[in-house]
């Protein structure tokens, strides 16, 4: 169902800090232009912790209604009602599918964690993507928990950001009998992930080279590894620079640096450093982004 580059989409907000229809349209014209296969709205990367629900709604409207290519709306929450919610809004918008962490900081069992995604993907009629991310949840979905609920017919895939190769490879090893893929969750591991066998990825570099991270995923299903290489080596310095600090704090800033506009981060996130906006305004300098 996802497969492919999808970028992690940033949420541009206006002066009065209103979501900015007009530069997130620009921004999904940009990466479409890149080649994208898909988009990822309302997640991590968009600031969904600071979307209110209404927010939340609207921004996945606002995605559907501009993106020519596939929408995979971020419902998740760690409360299961309002996932239900956000998730049910997604379907009826029209999202292709959705993206469902975690529950961050309840740290349910392994009990709770299926029952938490089973309802919500027997909730809605679209297709669901479980995304593994303890850094921000403070718990690393157990393997037993994935391969679990890739048994339920419309969770699709596990977007992966644990940072665990070994991990990814149990559970491609696990899941080959089942309608299941793995996205990348991390830039940096994109190449390692889809050689093994992963689908795709979900970025937050394709905010910015999106035609270079879709050129080394056709490298990579081309099996013209030398090539995926080099690409991922290019790209290494600026996917360094965009964690630099919490994401998305630098992303938003090279959006800008770009050329496009990103607004301001929502407290309790603060604006890129100094020292750190110079060292990404010279890197993307020297990959040709910027002149």
């Amino acid at each position: 169902m996802f497969e492919g580059v999808l970028p992690a989409l940033v949420t541009p907000f206006s002066s009065d800090n209103s979501i900015d229809a007009e530069s997130f349209r620009n921004i999904v014209n940009y990466v479409e232009e890149g080649g994208v296969s898909g988009v990822v709205v309302s997640g991590t990367t968009g600031e969904s912790a600071t979307l209110s629900t209404r927010e939340h709604k609207e921004l996945i409207n606002l995605c559907v209604d501009c993106a020519k290519v596939p929408v995979m709306a971020g419902t998740g929450s760690n409360n299961t009602v309002e996932a239900v919610e956000l998730t049910k809004h997604a379907a009826d918008s029209g999202a292709d599918g959705a993206l469902i962490i975690s529950p961050y900081y309840i740290k349910p069992n392994n009990a709770g964690l299926i029952a938490h995604f089973k309802k919500i993907a027997e909730s809605a009629d679209l297709p669901i993507v479980l995304y593994n991310v303890p850094s921000r949840t403070g718990q690393d979905m157990p393997l037993e928990v994935i391969i679990e609920l890739s048994k339920v017919e419309n969770i699709v895939a596990v977007k992966e950001a644990s940072g665990n190769l070994g991990k990814v490879s149990q559970i491609l090893e696990q899941t080959v009998d089942e309608d299941f893929e793995v996205l990348s969750g991390e830039d940096g591991l994109t190449l390692p992930i889809l050689a093994m066998g992963g689908a795709g990825v979900i970025s937050v570099v394709a905010n910015i080279v999106p035609e270079m991270m879709v050129k080394l995923y056709d490298a990579v299903k081309a099996s013209d590894l030398e090539t995926a290489r080099k690409l991922h080596f290019e790209m290494a310095p600026l996917i360094r620079e965009l964690f630099t600090e919490t994401n998305p704090i630098p992303v938003k800033r090279a959006v800008e640096l770009i050329g496009l506009s990103s607004g301001a981060m929502r407290l309790p996130l603060a604006p890129l450093s100094e020292e750190n906006s110079v060292e990404l305004e010279k890197v993307l300098r020297s990959m040709g982004c910027i002149a």
